[in-house]
């Protein structure tokens, strides 16, 4: 186990940075769909996918 650890640390080290970033990013898609937001950064009024992003109560 030891000589694993020793020949793919670095490996290691990186796929635990990516998961870090991914896990970061997912949080904050998480926090601005709960804050209205889109991810997009575009208007949506001419969006024909707005439906899908934002509930529109009428």
């Amino acid at each position: 186990m030891l000589t694993f650890l020793a020949n793919y640390w670095g490996t290691i080290l990186i796929c635990l940075a990516l998961a870090a970033i991914i896990v970061l990013i997912v949080m904050k898609l998480v926090k601005d769909k709960k804050k209205g937001r889109s991810s997009c950064g575009c208007g949506c009024s001419n969006c024909p996918s707005s439906g899908m992003c934002h509930s529109h109560k009428k």
